[in-house]
């Protein structure tokens, strides 16, 4: 009786740990993918743009521990609602010490939609091979849609500067032609529109934001 109770703790045993071999494995490979994507977006596609070294931290961080944390909850039975709801949470958090732009706040929900695909992505009844390959499929596809609603294939690619402008009398109504060339001259930005946020009667200037195209 002894001897089958310990045959079957060793069954248990031998059991657990292909379970474990077989979940770390599966843990690398779609770390490995996801990983990959977000090097792609943030390196070749973020920063040739933007040029903000100090948000590549920020992405990683933000991106690993959503995959961890989905991919460990999956293995508990998350539901797809509960991932999504989780991913919800960190969408929402802003930092309160430093405003972010908008664009670098949706590079953030990128990275962060990434880590929770890849760690949930599931197709019923098929092998693991096949999963990984739907799983970079769906990576590249958002990485392609990205690159071309960057690039200026689809649009010409506009530009944003706040700039603070200090010839107020220019600011009046039917000097909007002048403005414009003033802004050009000053500028030295093929400057097409602007918009006047806030007027300072006090100190004689005016917060103006200034768009144009990148060449």
């Amino acid at each position: 009786m002894m001897l089958l109770q310990i045959a079957g703790d060793a069954a248990t045993t031998i059991t657990g740990f292909e379970e474990f071999q077989k979940m770390s494995v599966k843990l690398l490979v779609r770390l490995l993918i996801d990983l990959t994507a977000v090097f792609i977006l943030v390196r070749f596609i973020y920063y040739p743009i933007y040029k903000h070294r100090e948000l590549f931290f920020t992405y990683f961080i933000f991106n690993i521990v959503i995959f961890l944390i989905s991919f460990l909850l999956n293995k508990v039975d998350l539901s797809m609602g509960a991932a999504f709801g989780l991913f919800a949470v960190f969408s929402m958090l802003r930092y309160k010490t430093e405003e972010i732009a908008i664009k670098d706040m949706t590079y953030l929900f990128l990275v962060i939609a990434l880590g929770l695909v890849s760690a949930v992505t599931k197709i019923k009844d098929t092998a693991d091979h096949i999963e990984y390959i739907f799983l970079i499929g769906i990576n590249a596809l958002v990485l392609l849609i990205t690159y071309l609603l960057e690039s200026n294939i689809f649009m010409k690619k506009e530009s944003v500067k706040t700039i603070l402008y200090e010839n107020i009398e220019m600011i009046k109504e039917g000097k909007q032609d002048d403005l414009l060339a003033d802004l050009k001259l000053r500028t030295g930005f093929n400057v097409h529109r602007y918009s006047i946020h806030k007027i300072d009667f006090l100190k004689d200037a005016a917060q103006i934001k200034i768009y144009f195209y990148d060449k």
